[in-house]
């Protein structure tokens, strides 16, 4: 197959995938395609079956290449494998990127009556948020899906007590950590080479990650301390 079909196979499951990802994955050794006599790749079943693993592991797993590369090895060695048709479970291991930094779920359109609606609050709280720079709609005015688990949790912490205007603290932190993760990204994003911004955005995935990992043992250590 060509990298075109290829991405046509992938597509319906994978609505983000482009053949800059995929070249990504590839520049990556995370798939091999032979190549054409006039240099043109050409995808096997088993191909495509191994990127559809690497995709859905890093959708539903949140799992980063590294991991990934390492479970792939392990099924290149002999425990498990690709066919025509095949498929291989993904196994249980651990990554360091959180659910809560996988930039491919923000699809969708949100409206504000659904994220009303969805999140069990009131106008005036989603209004309070905005209003405290915690929530911004996109363009058209619409919310996503990162904006319905924003005001989830945002709601959950205003049940113990704890109002709009105090979240503000978590705001200016994460705009700083943000402002971090930029400076090292930036310039690998405006690189030269195949897969220059899907190699930024991998490694904003992880960097992200171990921050929040950090911000919540920061957390319990300080609450463990005012606790004691």
């Amino acid at each position: 197959m060509s990298i075109g079909t290829v991405l046509a196979q992938l597509r319906d499951d994978f609505p983000d995938i482009t053949i800059s990802k995929i070249r990504f994955l590839e520049s990556e050794g995370l798939v091999t395609p032979e190549r054409a006599p006039s240099g043109y790749r050409r995808f096997s079943e088993a191909d495509c079956e191994r990127l559809r693993f690497v995709l859905t592991a890093q959708r539903d797993r949140y799992l980063p290449l590294k991991v990934i590369k390492e479970q792939l090895d392990a099924i290149d060695n002999g425990n498990g494998g690709f066919g025509s048709g095949g498929t291989v479970a993904l196994s249980a291991a651990r990554g360091t990127v959180a659910p809560a930094t996988d930039f491919g779920a923000r699809a969708g359109r949100v409206s504000r009556e659904t994220l009303i609606e969805r999140t069990g609050v009131d106008s005036a709280f989603v209004t309070e948020l905005q209003r405290n720079g915690l929530l911004t709609p996109g363009p058209a005015g619409f919310f996503d899906e990162d904006a319905v688990r924003l005001v989830e949790a945002a709601a959950a912490l205003a049940s113990y007590g704890l109002e709009t205007r105090h979240l503000r603290a978590f705001k200016v932190s994460a705009d700083r950590e943000a402002g971090l993760v930029a400076q090292i990204a930036n310039p690998i994003a405006k690189g030269k080479g195949t897969g220059a911004r899907d190699r930024a955005e991998e490694l904003v995935r992880e960097i992200a990650a171990l921050s929040v990992t950090l911000h919540t043992q920061l957390v319990k250590s300080a609450v463990r301390d005012v606790l004691d």
